[in-house]
């Protein structure tokens, strides 16, 4: 079954056409990248997955049913995730408070918004930083508090916006691991990033987006060798890197 059909997706903000004809399958337990230049439409087309922004044309089907139109909390309630690439948690509540927050658009009482997000907590690690203010956190510790924040809403489908950014080598490796082990749970993750020898161990199948529209889709050996993604968006560097 797939997690995630878009088809013939379509925005434009004013004369700026943001999307173009986007169409997309993700199956479920997929692990997919969605990589690109600046200002391909990757975080928008994450905004119009999750409900912040509606589309021009096209359709968004999660698990068989059509979600747009829905709103933000309407999808999340329904088990679409997301973190966002600037994390911005209430730095002056817990690590434990912050993750309640995100427990309470399904959880039916505060015992149990509290108890999902201390499992959330462990699944990204961060158990034993429970009672910490979120503005002590490291970057890393931000980063994994995002996702587990996102975890908090039960999610089957899992969009990371750029996760790693900011992270030195170790610190990706340990991300990537927590990123692992959800897949390994049966979620299905959609990923905006980056860092491409990261991601070339992480997921199934890449998709290359460029100018708004689908430039390239397959497996991430294939992908990387692809002229036309080197040109848009790999660069000579890894031209010569990779010959």
């Amino acid at each position: 079954m797939s997690a995630l059909v878009i088809q013939g997706l379509e925005k434009s903000f004013g004369g700026l056409r943001v999307t173009r004809s986007i169409d997309l399958n993700v199956e479920s337990g997929e692990r997919r990248l969605i990589i690109g230049p600046n200002g391909a439409g990757k975080t928008t087309l994450f905004n119009l997955l999750n409900g912040f922004i509606r589309p021009d044309q096209g359709r968004i089907l999660f698990e068989g049913k059509d979600i747009v139109g829905r709103r933000p909390y309407e999808i999340c309630a329904a088990g679409v995730g997301r973190t966002f690439q600037v994390v911005r948690p209430f730095r002056r509540m817990t690590v434990l408070e912050n993750v309640v927050v995100g427990a309470y658009v399904n959880a039916a009482t505060d015992a149990q918004a509290r108890e999902t997000a201390e499992t959330a907590l462990a699944q990204v690690g961060l158990q034993d930083d429970a009672q910490k203010l979120a503005g002590t956190l490291t970057n890393k510790q931000l980063r994994l508090l995002e996702i587990a924040r996102a975890l908090a809403g039960k999610p089957r489908l899992l969009l990371l916006d750029e996760t790693l950014a900011g992270l030195g080598a170790g610190e990706v490796d340990e991300v990537i691991a927590v990123v692992r082990r959800l897949a390994a749970q049966g979620i299905t993750i959609v990923i905006i990033e980056h860092t491409m020898q990261a991601m070339v161990r992480l997921v199934d199948r890449f998709v290359v987006l460029d100018g708004g529209a689908l430039l390239a889709e397959g497996l991430p050996e294939d992908i990387t060798r692809n002229t036309s993604v080197i040109d848009a968006y790999l660069g000579k560097r890894w031209r010569i890197a990779n010959a």
